[in-house]
Formats: C-alpha cells, structure tokens, sequence
C-alpha cells in the first residue's frame, strides 16, 4: 500500500492526501511537480527512474473499507533536498531514456 508521504521530499511543500501536485517513483520517493520538472528532470534522484502522479486514496468508505480513514497517509516526512549542481550530471546522463527503458 502506498505511504503517501506528508511532503515533498526536495522543498518540502505540503503534499496531502488528497494533493494532484504530488509524483512519485516506483520506490514511493515523493516530489511536487515544481521540484520534479524544474530541479530533478523527471530523474528520481535516489534510483534513476521516472516519475508518475501519485494516486489520491477515496477520502469516503465507498467499498470495504478501503478509504483513507482506514488507511491514514504517513505523518513520516522524509526531506532530503537534493543538490541540484551534484544531480545535474546524473539527470543529463539518463533523461533522454524513457523512464520505461531505464
């Protein structure tokens, strides 16, 4: 299940639950749109893969308890501002490979 993380793991803005601006990776790394498109290039600084929107769990019980008042998001804030200079090299060297093929 995933942890929906509170923030942003860069700038740490708020990213709740119920947030569109929130991307995530296939490890659940956490980012805003701003940081993913401007800082990181679409380029997971933790394991080189993409970036995807994170899904928005039903904040209403609409089928077996499957809802966010079950399964709270994480309060866990995980802010690890990434050096944009030291990512840059890392992100020019794989951006031009579709996430898909990294």
């Amino acid at each position: 299940m995933l942890q929906l993380r509170p923030t942003c793991e860069h700038c740490n803005r708020a990213l709740p639950p119920d947030s569109t601006e929130a991307r995530i990776c296939s490890y659940e790394c956490t980012f805003c749109t701003g940081c993913v498109d401007a800082v990181l290039g679409n380029v997971c600084p933790n394991c080189g893969g993409g970036f995807v929107p994170r899904p928005v769990r039903p904040a209403h019980n609409w089928k077996g308890n499957n809802f966010l008042g079950n399964d709270p998001a994480s309060t866990t804030v995980k802010h690890r501002p990434v050096d944009a200079a030291m990512h840059a090299p890392f992100a020019a060297a794989i951006s031009r490979i579709p996430p898909e093929q990294r």
